[in-house]
């Protein structure tokens, strides 16, 4: 994302709050320039927690804390969370004193009135910041960057993890599905959403203006889901290309016929018997872990049934991105003298491979591979699809399966060369695979998987494990 694109949006947030905080409520605030910096902050929270004077002057007060808190550089504002966790986080010596309550209770009336207490008490101070926060115009955003904020510094600030664990149950409150909406996305939207769809982009970049143009062509269609509190911002956005039979390649998917493009009215697509979902990208970093993809799948086919009745196939055109990462382990292993617990022919396919791995492999792109070496690389892609699991939670160990089986797609078809572009190589040796929905075996593909970790697959993918 450029550096203009965030500071036009920090800097509307900070004009939306200056407007809130430059009120007659705060500036009688008195706040001494002389305090410390930590002493300002401890007053401002105490102050914006008190709720003198009604939701108007607390809504201010939110504002100018809001305000002060962009103004900070990044070792200031986890300062500041710190302040915030450390000084207003659970009274705990309260919390002990209604559980020694408790114990003593003498009747299950009582222990219930305790418990009620109990849970009160156990809601930190800084929730109601957060919480004060949400009201503000554009308040929602702002937390959803703080809790990225969060999550890029998990390493060199493990003390707010409580911050971030509470900010993430309350965005999944604030981000159920029902309350989402989708919308479609065409080349008539506002230039400002269309800036965020090329910002936010996360599998195939969109290199510019007539790249985006392209991929809403007539042919082609785009789906977001919105929220209230964030109306301009997209939160996740899947694209389609609406094809005839299943695309095994994404730059001609994406490309296309540039030329017909050109010339598309609003009926282009409607002879397509194939939907391609060849992209989607989560577009807020601070809802990691929320998920709306499944839904979003989910809907879009609904949508695209609805318009496109002679539409017989939904498919993708995904990556592979985690597979020569696990390659490159199990060689390690291998040359380490470690047992992998891969069956002799895996470790034998992945041996032809292991000169593809250095920093110096003979070829850089699919075309250049040995049709040896191709095989061995489509039998490892299969076996890893079907049978590489991780080992805490026995899912799929490549993470984009894992979204699509959860959802009750199978594997179809493995693409050699479908995305020749150094990105593709490095992922996967440019090989992508479709997924499959299947809409009358959906339910049936996600119980098998979800309950007992059977991968729905073609006979085409199975043959290759020859």
């Amino acid at each position: 994302m450029s550096q203009t694109f965030l500071d036009r949006t920090i800097d509307n947030l900070r004009l939306a709050w200056r407007e809130l905080r430059d009120s007659s409520v705060v500036r009688s605030l008195g706040l001494d320039e002389g305090q410390s910096r930590q002493d300002r902050w401890r007053r401002q929270i105490a102050d914006c927690l008190a709720r003198r004077g009604g939701a108007v002057s607390a809504r201010s007060r939110a504002a100018e804390l809001g305000h002060d808190f962009l103004r900070l550089d990044d070792a200031g504002k986890r300062a500041f969370l710190h302040l915030l966790v450390n000084e207003f986080g659970v009274d705990r010596d309260h919390v002990s004193a209604i559980m020694a309550d408790w114990n003593m209770a003498d009747d299950l009336a009582e222990q219930a009135l305790l418990e009620a207490e109990l849970r009160t008490a156990l809601v930190p101070p800084f929730r109601m910041i957060l919480k004060e926060f949400n009201s503000l115009p554009q308040g929602v955003k702002f937390l959803v960057d703080l809790r990225a904020d969060l999550l890029r510094w998990r390493k060199e600030a493990p003390g707010l993890a409580i911050l971030e664990r509470d900010l993430k149950e309350l965005l999944a409150s604030w981000f159920d599905i029902g309350f989402l909406e989708l919308q479609r996305i065409t080349w008539n939207s506002s230039a400002a959403l269309l800036e965020k769809l090329i910002a936010y982009e996360a599998v195939h970049a969109i290199q510019s203006w007539d790249d985006l143009k392209r991929r809403l062509a007539p042919d082609r269609r785009c789906f977001a889901f919105f929220h209230p509190g964030m109306p301009d911002e997209p939160l996740i956005f899947v694209e389609v290309a609406l094809v005839n039979g299943i695309a095994g390649n994404v730059d001609a998917l994406i490309q296309g016929d540039q030329d017909a493009h050109e010339h598309q009215d609003d009926q282009a697509g409607a002879v397509a018997d194939t939907a391609i979902f060849y992209s989607i990208s989560n577009a807020q970093a601070g809802l990691a872990g929320i998920s709306f993809g499944d839904f979003l799948i989910k809907r879009v086919v609904g949508e695209l049934q609805r318009d496109l009745p002679d539409l017989k196939q939904f498919s993708t055109l995904s990556p592979i991105p985690a597979l020569r990462g696990w390659m490159n382990k199990q060689l390690d292993a291998m040359a380490q003298k470690q047992e992998t617990g891969l069956p002799k022919a895996i470790e034998a396919a992945l041996r032809d491979c292991d000169d593809l791995m250095g920093p110096k492999p003979p070829a850089k792109h699919p075309d250049e591979v040995s049709e040896r070496t191709r095989a061995n690389i489509e039998y490892l892609a299969a076996w890893y699809l079907l049978n590489a699991r991780r080992p805490e939670t026995g899912s799929a160990f490549d993470p984009v399966a894992h979204f699509h089986l959860t959802n009750g797609a199978r594997v179809e078809r493995l693409n050699w060369n479908g995305n020749g572009k150094e990105n593709g190589w490095l992922q996967s040796f440019g090989v992508m695979v479709n997924y499959l929905y299947d809409l009358s075996m959906i339910e049936k593909n996600h119980e098998s998987y979800v309950g007992q970790g059977k991968i729905a697959a073609s006979g085409a993918v199975k043959r290759l494990l020859r």
